[in-house]
């Protein structure tokens, strides 16, 4: 069952307790044909998109007010997604995959239509094929926008977007010059998008003329600077190695990047067939990869509502966390995306990580009472903002036929892959001494505040 829980923790956001009841017993192949099959259906969120025709003939006052509509449907959009990741109704491998190339892709929509569009294009390309993921990225209209690319025009070429695609997208540093990129800037000229994210070609802004990129020549355009770019093996094993170290330990094994990064060159650049060689590989489930990644804020989160249930009052709670843990969807640091591993980790953000689900069940409706429980004080505005109700039913189902000395054992095998050392006496000290009930909810609250609930 280890293994499951990992392929779960890293193929999406880790078990909810009625999952881990229903893998009991199934065999990992099972587990992983499971998320493959779930995962090829496919789902778009709806877009909001007002009409452009009508845009345009606004006033500056009308015109602004729609613009602060979108700002928040952008944030409607952020809590949609984290509720996908968070449910049942979808794929939490599809989701998680859409997850790992916004880190990879990264993006700042600005508004929500352009933001659900990035989700959706995300969504619809994460297990299909690089270079098709790669182009509906070039000509996603949030991308465009983020990375100026509607000011890339022959007479003054906008480099922005062909130096991240090279640099961070596809082949890597080192591997090609500045000359290639204002090459191959010049070949995405006249790429742009409407107003509410169409992408559009605009041929008058585009250089015809003929180009020389990495060492080939000719009248290119954006695709086939894709084209040439996804010839070279440096850019399949520039993938693979960043794959590897989201999906399976930030110390990369250099033999295994080379094979999986020539299984991915040679199969034509398909993303399912490489996460199926990964998950379906003896040492993805070697001890030194299990437990040994700590969970982004997006991940602690969702993972956190699903062994829960949380429900939140007010959806915004759910940005105020992401916020306060470093990491909020459409919103990365910069192009680059989120560095991940240790820096999740700081002053600022390490109380809130451990007491997180402390203050879940402190503001939610659950009925007991513990020992020596600090009062809920100096937490403020900020904290109350995090109203919210969990149903610990379903985990509680989970010590069925367990007597009460031998919980903590139970619940640490379905919360933890990295297990702790758990002190027993002192979680009778600090753990209620009520009914079982209450002593079990009080030793879930207890064993998410370890350290090692933050590694997956």
């Amino acid at each position: 069952m280890e293994k499951i829980q990992h392929l779960y923790w890293r193929a999406g956001f880790g078990l909810s307790p009625e999952e881990w009841r229903l893998q009991q017993g199934r065999s990992l192949q099972q587990a992983v044909d499971q998320l493959f099959r779930e995962a090829g259906i496919v789902e778009d969120a709806l877009v909001p998109t007002p009409s452009e025709a009508r845009f345009r003939q606004m006033s500056p006052k009308e015109k602004e007010v729609v613009l602060e509509q979108q700002r928040e449907k952008l944030a409607e959009a952020n809590a949609e997604w984290i509720h996908r990741m968070a449910g049942n109704r979808y794929s939490a491998f599809l989701e998680r995959m859409a997850l790992f190339w916004h880190g990879h892709f990264a993006c700042q929509p600005r508004f929500g239509a352009l933001g659900v569009r990035y989700a959706n294009t995300l969504r619809r390309h994460a297990l299909g094929n690089f270079r098709e993921l790669t182009l509906a990225i070039a000509r996603d209209g949030a991308m465009i926008r983020f990375l100026n690319n509607q000011q890339n025009r022959k007479e003054k070429p906008n480099e922005n977007f062909a130096r991240e695609l090279l640099e961070l997208f596809t082949i890597g540093r080192g591997h090609y010059s500045e000359q290639d990129i204002k090459e191959a800037a010049r070949a995405f000229t006249g790429w742009s998008s409407n107003l509410v994210g169409d992408f559009t070609f605009r041929p008058n802004f585009h250089d015809y003329g003929t180009k020389k990129f990495l060492g080939q020549t000719g009248n290119f355009d954006g695709t086939d600077i894709i084209d040439i770019v996804l010839e070279k093996r440096e850019t399949a094993r520039s993938i693979t190695r960043k794959v590897y170290r989201y999906f399976v330990n930030e110390k990369v094994d250099e033999a295994r990047i080379e094979a999986l990064g020539r299984q991915f060159y040679e199969s034509g650049y398909e993303i399912a067939p490489l996460m199926r060689s990964i998950f379906e590989s003896d040492w993805f489930y070697a001890s030194p990869n299990i437990g040994s990644r700590i969970k982004s804020p997006v991940e602690l989160i969702v993972g956190i509502i699903r062994t829960l249930d949380v429900r939140f009052v007010n959806d915004k709670a759910l940005l105020f966390l992401q916020r306060a843990l470093g990491q909020v969807l459409f919103n990365p640091p910069n192009v680059a995306g989120w560095p991940g591993g240790k820096t999740w980790i700081d002053n600022a953000t390490l109380m809130l990580r451990l007491n997180l689900a402390g203050y879940l069940f402190q503001l939610s409706e659950v009925n007991f009472r513990t020992k020596d429980e600090p009062e809920a004080r100096n937490r403020g505005q900020a904290i109350r903002r995090l109203d919210a109700t969990i149903d610990t039913r379903p985990l509680m189902d989970l010590l069925e036929g367990v007597r009460r000395e031998q919980y903590h054992e139970r619940l640490a095998e379905y919360l933890f892959l990295a297990k702790p050392q758990i002190d027993t006496s002192l979680l009778k000290q600090y753990a209620s001494a009520g009914s079982d009930w209450d002593y079990a909810n009080s030793l879930v609250m207890r064993l998410m505040s370890l350290p090692e609930y933050q590694l997956c």
